[in-house]
């Protein structure tokens, strides 16, 4: 059988463990009523039915019992983000002391660096990445102000070498072992959201710490993505968002993790609310702040449960799955089988800049039309997205010409996966 076929393609689903999971997901439609082929899992995931089910499920019991569901039900509002904790701290590789679901990710990475974040004599500076996602970057360089310190001088920016797209480790540390004795904090995304580049997160934390540098990550990207172990990694902190693989909905609240060594000093500099505040005393509205001694020490108000509840239909989807492991192997098989299409198909017309190495990689494929061939065609890259786009085809662009493509194992088959090659084929003639 042709393995480059529709049928070849057909009968990998067939065999696929995962397939059914698919059916657990509202696919948005074309005009013409046929299912769009939708990659776009790294902008924002599908909706899961459980997330609407549990949705109104919550909308039932306030309609029901008023203020009452903050204590009455399966599922009180109350302690309604304890219920997410478990499956948090198993996605991330935590303890699930280390987890909590609270506020939003760039709001997270602030609360963050006020208790990591602490200049002192010459190590003031923040090393980050020169193509950080710009919430990222524009976080960094506030905080950097807000702590009266000149920006060109403490923000340090790890740069991919001249005329390549991805970062280079060594650069990365070279950087720490020349000038670690004046960084203060390392933020990194875990995989790039531009190329797609997964970084080793486990090493990179070791040179940090062996310089004395305190470490965090954005995993944005990353969460439901690829395996991780924070806890083990020994990852000081690290910040994620819920809507991109946790297909929790637009804006759903974020995800952070703190390792026990900081979690457990409720002495460590932060910004407090009455919902870190010890929970056995937390209603006798004394006014002397006691911070739990978990991730939950950093909370600041009663979560929207409203959110919550889709975030709980998200994680008993992807516990349906079989968890983060299955989805990463079924993932690697599906970026592999696009990565040999592409190559099949449309060798010499499209650059994938994304490592092709299993470990460098996620779900997501950044693809880049070669110069030459937008040259021949009179286009550019843009223009092709349109048209795929006009053609049901749901990807993702970014300045300033990378065309993101995202076979995401929960929803995503190898069908799609043939069809979005194929119509890409026909947009490049």
């Amino acid at each position: 059988m042709n393995k480059y076929s529709l049928t070849y393609a057909q009968q990998l689903d067939s065999q696929d463990p995962l397939a059914e999971m698919r059916q657990q997901f509202s696919i948005p439609k074309q005009d013409n009523g046929d299912e769009e082929y939708y990659f776009t899992g790294n902008s924002l995931g599908l909706q899961p039915k459980l997330a609407r089910e549990y949705v109104i499920e919550f909308l039932d019991a306030w309609q029901a019992r008023g203020v009452k569901g903050h204590f009455e039900g399966d599922y009180p509002w109350m302690p309604y983000h304890e219920f997410l904790t478990e499956q948090a701290a198993q996605l991330v590789g935590a303890q699930n002391n280390e987890v909590v679901m609270m506020n939003s990710l760039t709001a997270n990475l602030h609360f963050m660096m006020v208790s990591f974040y602490q200049p002192q004599g010459k190590r003031t500076k923040i090393l980050i990445e020169d193509h950080a996602f710009p919430s990222d970057h524009y976080a960094v360089a506030s905080q950097l102000k807000h702590h009266h310190q000149n920006l060109d001088e403490n923000m340090l920016l790890w740069q991919p070498r001249q005329g390549e797209e991805l970062l280079n480790h060594d650069d990365l540390y070279k950087i720490i072992a020349e000038q670690g004795d004046e960084i203060a904090l390392i933020l990194l995304p875990s995989v790039q959201y531009y190329t797609g580049q997964v970084l080793d997160m486990k090493t990179i934390t070791e040179k940090a710490h062996a310089k004395g540098i305190k470490i965090g990550f954005d995993l944005a990207h990353a969460v439901g993505n690829i395996e991780l172990s924070l806890h083990d990694w020994q990852v000081d902190f690290a910040c994620w968002c819920s809507y991109k693989y946790l297909n929790a909905g637009a804006g759903s609240v974020a995800g952070c993790f703190v390792h026990q060594q900081h979690a457990q000093n409720t002495e460590l500099n932060r910004f407090a609310g009455w919902w870190g505040h010890d929970k056995a005393t937390r209603f006798k509205m004394d006014n002397n702040f006691k911070a739990m001694p978990t991730a939950e020490g950093w909370q600041l108000s009663n979560p929207p449960v409203l959110s919550l509840a889709a975030i709980r239909g998200s994680f008993d989807v992807i516990k349906m799955a079989g968890g983060i492991k299955a989805l990463r192997q079924k993932s690697l098989k599906l970026t592999q089988y696009l990565l040999d299409l592409l190559n099949q198909e449309l060798n010499g017309k499209i650059t994938v800049i994304t490592p092709t190495a299993e470990h460098q990689r996620g779900c997501q494929l950044s693809l880049m039309i070669n110069k030459q061939l937008i040259g021949e065609l009179g286009i550019d890259g843009k223009t092709v997205f349109n048209r795929i786009e006009a053609k049901g085809v749901t990807t993702d662009w970014r300045e300033p010409n990378v065309i993101r493509v995202a076979p995401v194992p929960l929803y995503n088959s190898y069908a799609d996966i043939y069809h979005f090659v194929r119509i890409l084929k026909e947009c490049l003639v």
